[in-house]
Protein backbone atom coordinates (compact mmCIF):
# COMPACT_ATOMS: atom_id res chain seq x y z
CA UNK A 1 0.00 0.00 0.00
CA UNK A 2 3.08 2.13 0.54
CA UNK A 3 4.21 2.14 -2.70
CA UNK A 4 0.63 2.65 -4.08
CA UNK A 5 0.59 6.14 -1.92
CA UNK A 6 4.18 7.10 -3.19
CA UNK A 7 3.65 6.47 -6.97
CA UNK A 8 0.50 8.54 -6.52
CA UNK A 9 2.24 11.73 -5.16
CA UNK A 10 4.76 11.47 -7.42
CA UNK A 11 4.29 13.98 -10.64
CA UNK A 12 7.40 13.66 -12.32
CA UNK A 13 6.24 12.00 -14.92
CA UNK A 14 3.13 14.34 -15.36
CA UNK A 15 4.74 17.58 -15.70
CA UNK A 16 7.30 15.41 -18.62
CA UNK A 17 3.79 14.46 -20.03
CA UNK A 18 2.33 18.13 -19.95
CA UNK A 19 6.02 19.14 -21.67
CA UNK A 20 6.20 16.99 -24.34
CA UNK A 21 2.47 17.77 -24.75
CA UNK A 22 3.39 21.43 -25.47
CA UNK A 23 6.37 20.61 -27.76
CA UNK A 24 4.13 18.33 -30.03
CA UNK A 25 1.15 21.55 -30.25
CA UNK A 26 4.35 23.87 -30.83
CA UNK A 27 5.44 21.64 -33.71
CA UNK A 28 2.50 21.03 -35.51
CA UNK A 29 1.43 24.88 -35.46
CA UNK A 30 4.93 25.14 -36.78
CA UNK A 31 4.11 22.82 -39.55
CA UNK A 32 1.15 24.40 -39.94
CA UNK A 33 2.39 27.90 -40.66
CA UNK A 34 5.19 26.67 -43.11
CA UNK A 35 2.67 24.86 -45.17
CA UNK A 36 0.87 28.00 -45.47
CA UNK A 37 4.00 30.69 -46.31
CA UNK A 38 5.51 27.38 -48.79
CA UNK A 39 2.08 27.75 -51.08
CA UNK A 40 3.01 31.50 -50.89
CA UNK A 41 6.73 31.52 -51.61
CA UNK A 42 5.93 29.08 -54.42
CA UNK A 43 4.05 31.64 -56.21
CA UNK A 44 6.41 34.56 -55.84
CA UNK A 45 8.70 32.43 -57.40
CA UNK A 46 7.04 31.19 -59.88
CA UNK A 47 5.70 34.83 -60.82
CA UNK A 48 9.33 35.53 -60.61
CA UNK A 49 10.44 32.87 -62.98
CA UNK A 50 8.17 33.50 -65.22
CA UNK A 51 8.97 37.55 -65.62
CA UNK A 52 12.38 36.33 -66.17
CA UNK A 53 11.24 33.86 -69.06
CA UNK A 54 9.45 36.59 -70.82
CA UNK A 55 11.99 39.33 -70.75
Amino acid sequence: MKIFRKIMKNDKGATAIEYGLIAALIAVAAIAGMQGIGGSVSGTFSNVSDQLNNA
